[in-house]
């Protein structure tokens, strides 16, 4: 990582600990960057916003999308302060990010109570098996649903 990658990622420490401190979340924090420019940045909301899909690299992605004007990331790198949890790591393979840069890990932040492991565990199992069991239901009508999307005139591919 060079010089510039060591400088985004003290920018998403700086962007965690003042959420942090001002009591917003967890100490994590992310910043989307292309072409060496930060183009997005966000930091752990859930505790102010209520909101548990409100985790830094989430934020991040956001604003970069909106800055940008466009649902890909393609191209660009996210630094995060910790390794990020199985909801952050779908919506970066989303955003079509392609590289990622994180701090700590998922057994550090255990130790300070969030255990994103047990997740990773859970979602290894089949979807009977897991905590909150999952079953189709209406299937033949959402089915419909899809094939109807994949006729739209002009749709647009993600």
């Amino acid at each position: 990582m060079s010089d510039d990658g060591a400088a985004f990622m003290r920018r998403a420490i700086e962007l965690a600990r003042q959420g942090m401190r001002a009591g917003d979340g967890g100490p994590f924090g992310a910043v989307v960057v292309r072409n060496g420019e930060i183009i997005g940045e966000g930091w752990n909301r859930v505790i102010a916003t209520h909101d548990p899909t409100a985790h830094g690299e989430i934020g991040a992605i956001r604003d970069a999308c909106s800055r940008i004007g466009d649902f890909s990331l393609a191209g660009c790198e996210i630094h995060t302060t910790g390794q990020p949890c199985p909801m952050c790591l779908g919506a970066i393979h989303w955003a079509r990010i392609s590289r990622i840069y994180y701090g700590f890990r998922i057994e550090d932040a255990a130790t300070a109570g969030f255990h994103d492991a047990d997740f990773f565990e859970e979602f290894s199992k089949a979807p009977s098996e897991r905590r909150i069991p999952s079953t189709t239901l209406l299937s033949e009508d959402a089915g419909r649903l899809l094939a109807e999307y994949v006729e739209l005139p002009g749709r647009i591919s993600y």
